[in-house]
């Protein structure tokens, strides 16, 4: 939207100006009455503007500014605090300078909250960490000292985003592209909420809302692990949107199978072994620039020593994606409820992981996965879901296991 780029270009013009010239300076005042009416012409479009500022995206709530992709203001601003900024209604310009001398403050080293610049009165204004939110309206400072127990990130608008981009290919629409990138931005930008890295993971109470919070589950998880190991953002995103639809092809599943309570017929496991390949077809008729995913969707379930399906005519490794949402995928399924088994606790998922180390999953990998898993439990943070779903930290589900099979696809 050319209106968020050119008051985001405004604004980062007058925080520039701001450190030349004096208060009262006509050069300073100019770059205030620019910035601030560049403000009040996006609020005619956007009456409650929301930036956030991700490592080299900029969004517009959940929408990504592709013209200020890599813009180096968005990481200054992230670095110093800001990472997100709100209008939640119409900003005087007084309010408004006060906000860009706070900002100056912080990038010129005056320190966050400085006691010179600070707003002693509610404003429309907010701003802060990704994931803070002051029902007050006040700026958002000290983010520091802010309680982290309960996080008031709704993912609910992610949940339908994920039901409707299935239950378009259901339809025999396209996948659309756009709105896999944004959820997974979406995505990152809880994960990256709080003062430290957290995992926000969907935990179901019907079994027929499996493939949604697994997709989304294994998408998290895989872009933790691509952190974890050191992947650049960009591949973090990439290998996010791949276990995001990694699962796709269960879409044409009837729903009797996917949910079925007792043990596959052999008629029904070549049935729901399909959607591998079938996965695979809807991504690559859909979107050409998906060939990862689409890679990912045909062989997260082939193991290492060969095994799994679809088979392979001659033997070979595959891709890292795969074998990265490979591990996280049976990660979340065995942590899960399913109607054939009860899910796992966390450690005996691991020790399984551990124990199939060079057959079934590559080594480098699942050990990466099984620390990043035992170092960071108290970063996992359950997503119950009711009509509101909200973030809640805890160490994750505890229901006893089952001694079933440990999955099924």
């Amino acid at each position: 939207m050319k209106a968020a780029t050119d008051f985001l270009t405004h604004l980062a013009q007058a925080v520039s100006t701001m450190t030349l010239y004096e208060e009262g300076h006509p050069s300073r005042e100019r770059a205030l009455d620019t910035v601030w009416e560049s403000l009040r012409r996006l609020q005619e479009d956007v009456a409650a503007p929301r930036f956030t500022f991700l490592d080299e995206d900029i969004l517009l709530d959940s929408q990504p500014l592709r013209s200020l992709q890599r813009w180096d203001w968005g990481r200054r601003l992230a670095r110093v605090g800001i990472q997100r900024l709100e209008f939640t209604g119409p900003v005087s310009r007084e309010d408004l300078e006060v906000f860009l001398d706070e900002t100056l403050a912080r990038l010129t080293g005056g320190g966050i909250g400085s006691a010179s610049v600070r707003q002693e009165r509610a404003t429309r204004i907010r701003f802060g960490s990704v994931g803070i939110h002051d029902e007050s309206g006040d700026i958002l400072e000290e983010v520091q000292e802010m309680a982290t127990a309960t996080l008031g990130y709704d993912l609910k608008e992610e949940v339908q985003t994920v039901e409707w981009i299935h239950e378009e290919l259901k339809a025999g629409q396209r996948l659309h592209l756009l709105e896999a990138e944004t959820l997974v931005r979406s995505l990152s930008v809880a994960m990256h909420g709080d003062q430290e890295f957290l995992i926000p993971l969907l935990r179901i109470k019907r079994f027929d809302q499996y493939t949604t919070t697994h997709a989304m589950n294994v998408a998290v998880l895989a872009m933790a692990l691509g952190e974890y190991i050191g992947l650049a953002p960009a591949e973090v995103r990439t290998f996010g949107i791949s276990g995001l639809l990694h699962d796709l092809g269960k879409v044409t599943i009837p729903e009797e199978i996917l949910n079925k309570p007792g043990k596959l017929t052999l008629q029904e496991r070549e049935v729901m072994n399909g959607h591998t390949v079938e996965g695979a077809r809807l991504i690559l008729a859909s979107e050409e620039h998906l060939d990862l995913a689409a890679v990912v969707a045909y062989e997260h379930h082939m193991k290492i020593d060969g095994t799994g399906y679809p088979s392979f005519r001659f033997p070979r490794r595959c891709h890292q994606a795969s074998d990265l949402v490979h591990v996280c995928d049976v990660f979340d399924a065995l942590r899960t409820n399913r109607p054939y088994r009860d899910a796992w606790p966390q450690e005996k998922v691991l020790n399984y992981m551990e124990a199939g180390i060079g057959t079934e999953f590559d080594a480098d990998l699942a050990r990466a996965f099984v620390r990043m898993m035992r170092s960071w439990e108290s970063r996992v943070a359950v997503v119950e879901r009711p009509e509101d779903p909200v973030i809640r930290a805890t160490a994750g589900p505890t229901t006893a296991a089952g001694e079933s099979e440990p999955g099924r696809g």
